[in-house]
């Protein structure tokens, strides 16, 4: 773990120079909604997150994101052996998202479009506490004592700035590791400051 932060404060160190070389913008901040479909179990998750990413070389862009997908409950059956019963159970299902890679700018209008990879975490968690800001935060702060898989996401969008201020709408193929490679969609869409 300390040499992957050593790493990206080695990275950052090198970047972060060149990204306030530039004329235009330098950092880039927003919000989303986020849309995930999950493979697995067929089911659809909505959830909101922010993102942040930096100028590193001209068109290339190093970007964080973290994004959490609200509880979603869907109904199981299981049938016990024993007796013959079908017993039906809901699940309440949450997931947590954090990645973090390079994005290119594929133009320079308005509207531009852009590729992204990102590498990162998924954690998947089973809870009925209410939705809320402290339940966040108690998620985030137990990671390392739940189910946390690697994943990867590779995707493109389209960007539109009016001045600073502008949309953004990413979609492409969130995969993660568990025994073998999960492909999930993951969609994204929310407003984007630049300055």
């Amino acid at each position: 773990m300390k040499r992957v932060a050593f790493l990206l404060l080695f990275v950052a160190g090198w970047a972060v120079p060149g990204a306030f070389a530039q004329e235009n913008e330098h950092v880039q901040v927003g919000v989303f909604a986020d849309y995930f479909r999950l493979s697995q179990t067929d089911t659809d998750l909505l959830g909101v997150g922010g993102r942040a990413s930096f100028v590193a070389y001209k068109r290339l862009k190093l970007e964080a994101e973290m994004s959490y997908d609200f509880s979603r409950a869907f109904t199981e059956g299981f049938v016990d052996n024993s007796t013959g019963t079908v017993i039906v159970q809901r699940t309440n299902l949450r997931v947590i998202h954090g990645l973090f890679g390079p994005r290119i700018n594929l133009g320079r209008h308005a509207i531009q479009p852009f590729v992204t990879a990102k590498g990162g975490l998924i954690n998947f968690r089973l809870d009925n506490s209410p939705a809320t800001f402290g339940t966040f935060a108690s998620s985030v702060s137990g990671l390392r004592d739940n189910n946390v898989m690697g994943t990867f996401y590779a995707g493109g969008g389209l960007e539109g700035h009016l001045g600073p201020i502008g949309l953004r709408l990413d979609i492409g193929d969130e995969m993660y590791f568990n025994d073998n490679t999960h492909h999930n969609l993951k969609a994204t869409f929310g407003p984007i400051i630049r300055f």
